[in-house]
């Protein structure tokens, strides 16, 4: 079932299907908890009709809620049955977003995908491709894309409001899960309610541990007693998410990504963090990225601090605090300063916006903000989605160079033609993912 269509001799590649603007889309959902339950309602206008999740609770409770659907625990099955669905969206962990998107693309179905869009480099340059190719429309899940504020970020920034901008410093509250620990030893019973096989899904078995065990830090706290893996506890592992960065970048970063249209780096350094660990991502980090001059826009630089790190709090602050994530952009003739999903895109001081006029809209805008009804109207004969895997793909390549650094331990030089790493070829094993029998991209 791993095997496309387009693999088989003869065989040619299904056609994507475009609704009408007056009719709905036939959707399939994989996973259906957590994010999963937001894309669905958020698609909740259309005709959901296959639900697919590897947690039985989960899939019953998506059921209760979308009667009329078909249900599957193997996203694989969903896909080769449903011969008549025009989209999917993919809300599962990280590490299966590219093996289920890819799966789909070439069986001609639209695809919503949550970010970031994929788990290594590579895939996402696979799934930006394949989109291509098969000519599918998609969205990846940083809803903030499809705001106004994030464009009124742009358009303050692309008329000078602060000068040619050097630097942009991003930072996050999270991890709010585990991180920077050892895999704990041991086995415990899988619920009934799991697959176990399904959710470890490409990458490869180990054995289920339900809670960590209690234990006193060096610090003299005690912790423990959380899930390890599922649900929600899955991003700070290696094999399966991609840690805060990966988490909270996408939305955070796409403010300077689109602002100072940054596209790849030249290189990334670890500029610091917790101890590392080899399966899990540290419980925090400060990285720090390079970009050459990107036509009019000077060389910069854009520092990530997450785990509650926060870059130098500007003079020009005022009174005002850092909100849990952001951006603050430093600028030749002054500052900006964003929120978490670039919101709220102001000047510093923020008492100097009272005089300030904003530019005249020059970017499109997405109807009532909302990344669904942009994803709906793409598929039903619309414009590109905002997000879409042209958009989204070298993004996403860009935010996880910074999990490669913090693997590596040191600062990578990142050739983006041939997608290597120019001095640490052992950074390979961590751009193309390895997958098990039964799964591939």
């Amino acid at each position: 079932m791993a095997a496309s269509a387009t693999a088989l001799t003869g065989f040619a590649a299904p056609k994507p299907k475009f609704k009408s603007p007056n009719e709905k889309l036939d959707l399939g959902i994989i996973g259906c908890g957590g994010k999963g339950q937001a894309d669905s309602q958020g698609l909740s206008g259309e005709n959901i009709v296959a639900l697919c999740d590897v947690d039985a609770d989960s899939l019953a409770a998506a059921a209760k809620k979308w009667p009329n659907a078909r249900c599957y625990r193997d996203y694989r099955v969903m896909i080769e049955k449903e011969k008549s669905i025009d989209a999917v969206t993919v809300s599962i962990p990280d590490h299966q977003h590219a093996p289920a998107a890819m799966l789909a693309i070439k069986a001609g179905k639209h695809v919503y995908c949550q970010k970031p869009l994929t788990h290594t480099v590579s895939e996402a340059r696979a799934l930006t491709l394949a989109a291509r190719k098969y000519k599918v429309m998609t969205q990846m899940g940083n809803q903030g894309h499809s705001s106004d504020d994030i464009r009124k970020l742009c358009e303050m920034i692309w008329s000078g409001a602060i000068g040619p901008v050097r630097e942009a410093h991003c930072w996050t509250n999270r991890p709010i899960w585990p991180q920077g620990r050892q895999r704990p030893s041991g086995q415990d019973p899988v619920p009934s309610h799991l697959d176990w096989n399904l959710w470890i899904g490409s990458s490869q078995m180990r054995p289920f541990v339900e809670k960590w065990p209690e234990e006193t830090t060096e610090g003299g706290k005690k912790r423990g007693g959380g899930n390890v893996y599922h649900p929600f506890a899955w991003r700070g592992w290696w094999d399966f998410g991609c840690g805060a960065l990966g988490d909270m970048a996408c939305h955070v970063m796409d403010g300077a990504n689109w602002a100072l249209k940054l596209g790849a780096p030249t290189s990334v350094e670890l500029v610091d963090s917790s101890p590392i660990c080899t399966e899990m991502a540290p419980s925090w980090s400060i990285l720090r990225y390079h970009f050459p001059a990107r036509g009019e826009n000077p060389p910069c630089t854009l520092t990530w601090y997450d785990g509650g790190k926060l870059p130098e709090r500007p003079k020009e602050m005022e009174k005002e605090n850092f909100g849990q994530s952001g951006t603050i952009f430093i600028g030749d003739k002054g500052k900006i300063m964003c929120d978490e999903y670039c919101d709220r895109p102001r000047l510093l001081p923020e008492s100097s916006m009272a005089d300030y006029k904003r530019p005249d809209p020059t970017i499109p805008r997405v109807p009532e903000n909302n990344p669904y009804l942009d994803f709906a109207r793409a598929c039903k004969g619309g414009p590109a989605a905002c997000s879409n895997f042209d958009v989204s793909g070298p993004f996403t390549e860009m935010v996880l160079l910074g999990n490669l650094a913090l693997r590596i331990g040191k600062k990578i030089e990142w050739d983006s033609a041939k997608m290597r790493v120019k001095n640490c070829p052992e950074a390979d094993q961590f751009i193309h993912a390895k997958y098990r029998k039964g799964w591939s991209v």
